[in-house]
């Protein structure tokens, strides 16, 4: 299998994705041509972009994204994108199944602080997953980082972080941006740097020996302390082999389908 890597960032024009815009500024080539010429090269696309936190319905609708798999003809797989990351998400699940000891594990997912505003692309993959895996999937945050029903369905809400934790078998830690679903002028915004939320050893006492999870890279002492994530428990080296495995068995789906 041949791979072509474009980085539209660093060795590619400035693409422009709104059609009616009058392009006279630093943007060279339009989208709508840019997908068919990548498309001409390749029997699959692969497409990671982010969340820009500038407009929650573009965001929201996936716009960038379903752009690629309206214009380029091609089966198109998302590498990452503004509200989901799903082969992250399938690579947890293969982490919790392999890792599991008992039939049906308490699975938290916790907010957790963070310098910068973040993306709900994991922790919402990471729910849609959970709620159609056979765990008790628990989700805890602070108010205002309520995920968007769509991801959280049946699952439990808890607001007190320790009560969440209690008797869990697996912590996945992640922090989000608030996602705008209470107030939607908050969309993006960082509303809480509350380090009361870092995963430490006083939390981690309160479950059942719990495996701890992040999909990497990590920010220590404020997602997650360093005593956490090199504890036997601790599952962040496996869970990111797993996202090769993950990746290899959906391209060869694809691939067998062409």
């Amino acid at each position: 299998m041949d791979v072509i890597v474009l980085d539209v960032n660093q060795g590619a024009w400035k693409l422009e994705t709104e059609r009616g815009v009058v392009m006279d500024g630093d943007k060279s080539e339009h989208l709508l041509e840019a997908i068919p010429v990548m498309a001409s090269y390749c029997d699959i696309i692969g497409v990671r972009s982010f969340a820009r936190f500038e407009n929650r319905e573009d965001d929201y609708t996936e716009k960038i994204l379903n752009q690629f798999i309206q214009y380029s003809g091609k089966p198109v797989f998302s590498m990452e994108a503004a509200t989901g990351h799903p082969l992250q998400a399938f690579a947890d699940l293969i982490t919790i199944e392999e890792y599991k000891r008992k039939e049906r594990p308490k699975v938290v997912l916790t907010w957790a602080p963070h310098p910068r505003a973040l993306p709900q692309a994991v922790p919402n993959s990471f729910a849609d997953f959970m709620n159609e895996a056979d765990v008790d999937f628990v989700i805890t945050h602070p108010h205002g980082y309520e995920l968007d029903p769509k991801f959280v369905r049946g699952a439990k809400v808890e607001y007190d972080q320790l009560k969440a934790f209690e008797g869990a078998d697996f912590i996945y830690a992640k922090n989000w941006a608030c996602p705008g679903v209470t107030n939607p002028d908050d969309y993006g915004k960082i509303l809480s740097k509350d380090m009361s939320w870092t995963v430490d050893t006083a939390h981690m006492a309160l479950t059942n020996n719990a495996f701890f999870m992040h999909c990497l890279p990590v920010r220590r002492n404020m997602i997650v302390t360093d005593d956490v994530i090199e504890s036997p428990t601790s599952l962040v080296i496996p869970e990111a082999a797993n996202r090769e495995i993950s990746a290899t068995v959906v391209l060869k789906r694809m691939l067998e389908a062409l």
